[in-house]
């Protein structure tokens, strides 16, 4: 019976998934889910023996859920095609899942731009550096927001993995400002969507506090120059989202 099942939701990902499903035969089972792939991705699955699901779903909590459907293991694993789980983890996780005695795990996040760990000032509106991806079926539920959905775990914790994921998060700042101009235009949707609206001067402030944080409080400033383009990028993260709302709104109403 299969115990634990590895869980990868792609989008065109075939220059990345190889590399990621090749580092996870220590799962029972891997379950792809291929979300509107047009490239390589579905053939680089079956090279590797996963279980594929196909289909179109335009909020992540819901592809993510189709995903946890499929699998077959009481435990899931889940990973971004992004991500690499070195055997020193796999190791950790294959232990939590034989002890079964809690109901979810944490994992540290190891952000990488380009071959550079990047250890500090990371904040979730970038890339998290902890998260829930160990969890016994049933016990972990995604939030429908288009970007950074939030999620809800019930049951017990069980103690945070000491090794972490590679998460090969970026190319270079260029790229991880693609990231941050794409991910704030998906959460300027997701506010107009649920009809939130904020006071621009406040968003203002906000951003001098989330600086603070992510340079000084989460040492940022320890990482150089990428650290500091990370901070300023954390600390904009809800003004430019704002922003962009306020235009969607406008464009709306003009028509």
């Amino acid at each position: 019976m299969t115990k634990l099942s590895a869980l990868v939701v792609a989008h065109n990902e075939e220059i990345r998934l190889d590399a990621c499903l090749a580092r996870l035969g220590f799962a029972g089972e891997i379950v792809v889910v291929l979300d509107r792939c047009t490239d390589a991705s579905k053939q680089i699955a079956a090279k590797h023996g996963a279980k594929i699901l196909e289909g179109a779903w335009p909020v992540e909590g819901e592809r993510r859920h189709a995903g946890i459907d499929a699998c077959a293991g009481p435990w899931i694993l889940e990973v971004d095609a992004d991500e690499w789980i070195e055997q020193p983890l796999a190791d950790e996780i294959t232990s939590a899942v034989r002890a079964d005695d809690a109901d979810f795990y944490f994992t540290p996040i190891h952000n990488y731009v380009g071959e550079r760990w990047v250890r500090y000032g990371w904040m979730a509106a970038l890339a998290p550096d902890l998260r829930g991806s160990l969890f016994r079926k049933g016990h972990k539920t995604w939030g429908m927001e288009r970007v950074h959905p939030g999620v809800s775990f019930t049951g017990r914790r069980g103690p945070d993995f000491k090794n972490g994921v590679r998460h090969n998060f970026v190319v270079d700042v260029a790229d991880l400002l693609k990231r941050f101009n794409r991910n704030t235009t998906l959460k300027a949707e997701d506010a107009v969507a649920r009809g939130e609206t904020a006071r621009t001067c406040s968003m203002a402030r906000k951003a001098l506090s989330r600086f603070w944080k992510c340079y000084v409080a989460r040492k940022g400033h320890r990482e150089g120059g990428v650290g500091l383009v990370i901070a300023i990028l954390c600390a904009l993260y809800p003004l430019v989202a704002h922003l962009k709302a306020e235009e969607i709104r406008e464009s709306s109403e003009g028509r």
